[in-house]
């Protein structure tokens, strides 16, 4: 029989090992990597390298189904209501009501509240899994999360810490909040030098983190920066290096936007003039638009407007109704306005052949969260004679790779998969790097995706599970071959020696 035990130990080793080392290696067994420059090109790595992630939303305290009454409210109270029945009927009756109350009640929302933390638990340590495997293989420059870092904007300052202590603690420990020094004003820095930057998280406010425009206070303001950084701010890097006839040092421009109050109307008109204002400052500090040595990065979290049908959410927007100033209490993409004030205000497109820059605008790139599903855009200028009559369009597109559609402005637009196990632990890869021959900033973003959580769970549960049933049969071997057996031998030992003496 021990040699069916011991088929059954090799069987769960091997199965426990491969699917560990999937786990544990999966992007590399799945290929994944940030694209490289062309073949022709000095360096095959690129300069700039951005881990992009979205829409983690920790759950917290919320979710545990818990009453204010405590864990099993039926049994409050229970000996005094008993005693108030005046007969033995009535007594028995209040009894079996508060038994039904524990069974019914108490005791599934007990359970319920535990598993719930379990779960909570073993998320977090699945979010932490992608972020892990992915830095230390894939070697990112920097790392960005776009949003909606935890589930909730309602909850009170106590659940928040605790949420944000999760979030540095067990999703991204080892990673650190962007230093205040860094982005109270505009920094310049060096590709490559300052290395810290690979472990620093770039944090996006999401809807979930501070609300909409009619949900937005100072004090969720302020909380969300104090343990996240700030929502507003700009860091230019530079090659370590200039190129020829090209006349600045090739730069790129990694703005972090708080889009949840552009549009109107907002519960603090304060924090929305900030925003703005943030905006204008960086279209008066932006390199011409001839200059293409100069490309922007563009990190916010909603996305930008699109028609409905080309991704997975539509157009959509609900106000609050006599309170809150009656602002924004839900939507899905920026207006039309809002989107177009970021076309052509921060990357100064317009379609005008005759102004600056053929009306082209500045090179870039824009990363958004908050649909989860992800999705794939180029927002473009159509072909127009009078150009003052074109309107924005979105297409879908390839995400992994960008042209522009003939002679006309645009810039694409990718709205990263949320990396929740529900859409398959997605992350982003984003590569920058300058071309010397076009003489522009070149990006290429691909995938990689770990798969549900279900998958985390059950590779850890069959990795116990295969621990204790070889400790159960080794010990169960050992002690039937190893410790009896060895006293049988030593007894007949004994025997053998009697003999020898007589």
């Amino acid at each position: 029989m021990h040699q069916f035990f011991i088929a059954i130990c090799f069987l769960l080793y091997t199965v426990a090992n491969l699917s560990t080392c999937y786990l544990y290696l999966y992007p590399l067994l799945k290929g994944c990597s940030f694209p490289s420059p062309p073949a022709q090109q000095a360096s095959q790595v690129a300069p700039f390298r951005l881990l992009v992630l979205g829409d983690p939303q920790l759950e917290g305290d919320s979710s545990f189904h818990e009453t204010a009454d405590g864990s099993f409210p039926s049994l409050d109270n229970l000996w005094s209501d008993v005693k108030t029945g005046s007969t033995r009927e009535e007594r028995s009756d209040i009894f079996l009501a508060h038994w039904r109350g524990l069974i019914y009640a108490d005791l599934p929302r007990f359970f319920q509240s535990y598993r719930k933390r379990l779960d909570l638990f073993g998320n977090d340590y699945y979010l932490a899994h992608i972020y892990r495997s992915l830095h230390w293989s894939m070697h990112p420059t920097h790392v960005a999360v776009l949003g909606d870092l935890i589930g909730s904007q309602w909850v009170t300052d106590e659940e928040f810490e605790r949420r944000g202590m999760r979030y540095w603690k067990r999703v991204f420990d080892g990673g650190s909040r962007v230093e205040d020094e860094l982005t109270d004003n505009v920094r310049t820095e060096i590709i490559g030098v300052d290395e810290k930057w690979a472990n620093r998280v770039i944090n996006v406010a999401g809807n979930h983190d501070i609300g909409y425009a009619g949900d937005i206070t100072s004090e969720r303001l302020e909380r969300f920066e104090r343990v996240f950084g700030k929502a507003n701010w700009e860091t230019r890097f530079r090659l370590p290096f200039p190129i020829e006839e090209c006349p600045e040092v090739p730069e790129l421009r990694l703005v972090v936007l708080n889009s949840l109050n552009l549009d109107p109307p907002a519960l603090d008109s304060d924090i929305q003039a900030d925003t703005y204002k943030f905006m204008n400052d960086i279209i008066s500090s932006s390199r011409p638009v001839e200059d293409k040595s100069s490309s922007t990065i563009l990190l916010t979290h909603l996305p930008l407007y699109k028609e409905a049908g080309v991704c997975v959410d539509g157009p959509y927007f609900t106000y609050h109704e006599g309170e809150f100033g009656a602002g924004v209490k839900e939507q899905n993409h920026l207006s039309y306005d809002a989107t177009m004030n970021i076309l052509e205000g921060i990357y100064g497109m317009s379609g005008n052949l005759e102004a600056p820059g053929n009306g082209f605008g500045r090179k870039g790139i824009i990363l958004t969260g908050h649909d989860h599903e992800g999705c794939g855009v180029y927002h473009y200028l159509p072909e127009n004679d009078d150009f003052t009559s074109r309107a924005w369009i979105a297409e879908k597109c390839n995400s992994t790779s960008f042209s522009r559609h003939g002679a006309i402005p645009g810039i694409p637009e990718i709205t990263v998969r949320s990396m929740m196990g529900d859409f398959g632990g997605n992350a982003g890869l984003l590569s920058a790097w300058f071309d010397p021959i076009v003489k522009e900033w070149m990006f290429q973003y691909s995938t990689c995706a770990l798969g549900s959580q279900h998958v985390w769970w059950a590779v850890h549960i069959l990795d116990i599970f295969t621990f204790v049933y070889l400790v159960i049969v080794g010990w169960r071997l050992y002690v039937k071959n190893g410790i009896v057996g060895w006293n049988l031998y030593a007894d007949q030992d004994k025997g053998d020696a009697k003999e020898k003496t007589l």
